[in-house]
């Protein structure tokens, strides 16, 4: 009522004024505004990249050093990895010595602001591995020396990989606190049933014992009460027959269940064994390879527990 009742300059000075105002405020909204930049984080292998894409969400940009798929114990990194590590704000790593390349390649970055997150920190490792039975001349199976670092596997540990890249990323980027709590709880949550559901389907199949050709399941096994009793060391060609032969006695030697192998490992070794020994031979997943959405660890967790069930019966 008041722009009625006033002078005529004084209502054209407003509406000029409102006019430019709305303006103002629609060139504001059409113009996208300034982003704060992402804190880079970077991951040493597939499961610490599920793990922290998944507290990270998306206030953080996550990448990956190795390739799902190449050999993390014998990895040779790259310039592409030094340039990562020297331009990235946090590195999160497996720890418990897996990644043999990391060192040098931190030091090379000479990044003095990385901070580095050890998603094993407070897990005490296995030192006790299970025997392991040559079936030819190769080199002896990976040596850990700080204990197996095969933790993820466990969904129990697993939790508590995810709460030490919370924490990680909360004190290396302590604006997006209230997201990566959020996130983390979400994920540990999905942990949480996952372990139960392990729980409840394994205790039907006690003490089942199995022999796998690589020692990646020692905490799985321990968690639910199964038996890796051996890992067997083959060769992937030149087998002679008594390669062969030795690797069916190892096997026989602890009649065992259940003989695991992984997926898309093609092994002529491995399909005579299964045969000579009248065992079905089953993919067990080291998630050391798969897909880059954080769900591929519970979709291919939920696959190695149908796998188990199957073979412990």
């Amino acid at each position: 009522m008041l722009s009625i009742t006033t002078g005529c300059n004084q209502s054209n000075t407003s509406q000029r004024t409102a006019f430019e105002q709305s303006q103002q405020a629609q060139e504001a909204a059409s113009t996208p505004s300034a982003q704060p930049e992402k804190t880079k984080v970077v991951t040493t292998f597939l499961p610490m990249y599920l793990f922290t894409k998944a507290v990270a969400g998306n206030v953080a940009d996550v990448e990956i050093l190795v390739p799902p798929g190449s050999e993390v114990h014998e990895y040779q990194a790259t310039p592409e990895n030094v340039k990562a590590i020297a331009t990235a704000k946090v590195l999160v790593k497996n720890g418990l010595g897996l990644e043999q390349f990391l060192q040098d390649t931190v030091k090379n970055a000479q990044n003095p602001k990385l901070t580095e997150i050890d998603a094993s920190k407070g897990i005490k490792p296995l030192n006790e591995i299970s025997p392991v039975e040559q079936t030819a001349k190769e080199e002896k199976d990976h040596d850990y020396e700080a204990g197996n670092p095969h933790v993820w596997l466990d969904p129990v540990l697993a939790k508590q990989q995810v709460t030490n890249i919370r924490d990680g990323l909360i004190a290396a980027d302590p604006g997006n606190k209230a997201s990566y709590e959020s996130n983390a709880t979400a994920y540990i949550k999905e942990l949480e049933n996952l372990n139960s559901e392990y729980q409840q389907t394994l205790q039907k199949t006690p003490t089942c014992t199995f022999v796998t050709f690589h020692d990646a399941f020692p905490y799985l096994a321990q968690r639910y009460k199964l038996k890796q009793v051996a890992v067997v060391e083959i060769p992937e060609d030149q087998l002679s027959p008594a390669d062969v032969q030795n690797a069916v006695n190892a096997v026989k030697k602890y009649k065992v269940k259940a003989l695991f192998s992984e997926p898309g490992v093609d092994n002529k070794l491995l399909k005579s064994l299964s045969q000579d020994l009248k065992l079905t031979l089953r993919p067990l997943d080291s998630l050391e390879n798969g897909e880059t959405d954080p769900q591929h660890y519970f979709k291919a967790m939920k696959a190695n527990l149908e796998t188990l069930e199957a073979a412990c019966k």
